[in-house]
């Protein structure tokens, strides 16, 4: 699974053709979560609130960053870096 950013020890992840809805997954501690593209709302899993924060707060800059890595990997393309939180 393609690791697109990282970030305060934050792993952010995207498999190749991946279930619906849009997502991502995150990886904090040895904690998982998948989070929905649309709303970055946790979907399965959990993370603690400070690190959920950050997934929530870098997810909402690169919201159109992304949704076209998911649009890559729906079709197994390669998927682009996502710039950390700063």
């Amino acid at each position: 699974m393609p690791e697109i950013s990282r970030f305060y020890g934050i792993i952010i992840r995207m498999y190749f053709r991946d279930h619906n809805p849009p997502h991502f997954h995150a990886e904090y501690q040895g904690m998982k979560a998948e989070y929905n593209l649309r709303n970055f709302e946790i979907i399965d899993g959990n993370l603690p609130k400070r690190a959920n924060g950050l997934v929530v707060e870098w997810a909402s800059k690169h919201s159109a960053e992304l949704m076209e890595n998911w649009e890559k990997a729906a079709k197994c393309e390669r998927m682009v870096k996502i710039k950390s939180l700063e």
